[in-house]
């Protein structure tokens, strides 16, 4: 039964995703599906990769690590959308993570950046930034995230993707839209820039609730779990407390 949901949910996001894309004149092929799968289990995001998915993320690094046996045999690729301490880099590095979403403190970007140097390994990375201007999220002040990004920039194992946001948790679609805008606003202006070692290709940005919203302001990746694994036992603010990862 779980397995029929799971894939009729699948369906119903991705002709979300089209009818969204087709409104705002896009081709779906821009906007790719990542699974949130926090306290989701291993069997049931199998169900989803073996339905075609092939895009994943994590908030927990212990998350990531207690499933990664289980799924590295399904050829997908895993992302991390928490907020990552600097003490769990290093098993981070161990599971196969093709890019960290959440990067917001230039500390974290050194210690990631030095512990990449001594694996020889690169990194990409979207720099995460608070669009809701809310204290319960993480992120980057917008105000501060060119400055940010310019010193990210500079670290040469750090391979900036593009931009990643959370937008208000709000039934108010104007109000959780200029989260989007706004983040579109700084892509554009880092374009401008044309700073070395930067691209600005993706924009993260929509959930389950908003993703028609992001989805109109140019988001490439949105990340939906709730809509299609069911509802998890905590509320989100739960899975944004720091002292959890």
């Amino acid at each position: 039964m779980m397995t029929e949901s799971i894939v009729e949910n699948l369906i119903l996001i991705l002709q979300r995703i089209e009818n969204a894309c087709l409104k705002s004149n896009r081709n779906p092929s821009e906007v790719r599906l990542l699974l949130a799968t926090k306290t989701v289990s291993a069997d049931h995001i199998k169900i989803a990769l073996e339905a075609g998915q092939t895009l994943i993320a994590e908030n927990k690094v212990q998350e990531v690590k207690g499933k990664y046996e289980a799924l590295k045999s399904i050829p997908h690729e895993s992302h991390f959308i928490g907020n990552l301490q600097s003490n769990k880099i290093k098993d981070l590095l161990k599971c196969d993570i093709s890019c960290i979403q959440s990067l917001d403190r230039l500390d974290l970007a050194q210690k990631l950046h030095q512990r990449l140097l001594f694996e020889n390994k690169t990194m990409e990375v979207l720099i995460q930034v608070n669009t809701s201007n809310e204290e319960s999220k993480f992120g980057i002040h917008p105000n501060q995230a060119i400055e940010f990004i310019q010193q990210v920039s500079e670290l040469a194992t750090l391979k900036i993707k593009g931009l990643m946001t959370i937008g208000l948790f709000s039934a108010e679609t104007d109000q959780v839209r200029k989260c989007f805008q706004l983040l579109k606003s700084i892509q554009q202006k880092v374009i401008s820039l044309q700073i070395p070692n930067v691209e600005m290709k993706e924009l993260s940005m929509g959930m389950s609730g908003d993703l028609e919203t992001a989805i109109e302001e140019g988001s490439t990746i949105v990340r939906v779990g709730t809509a299609i694994f069911g509802q998890r036992i905590h509320p989100d603010s739960y899975y944004w407390n720091e002292n959890k990862n």
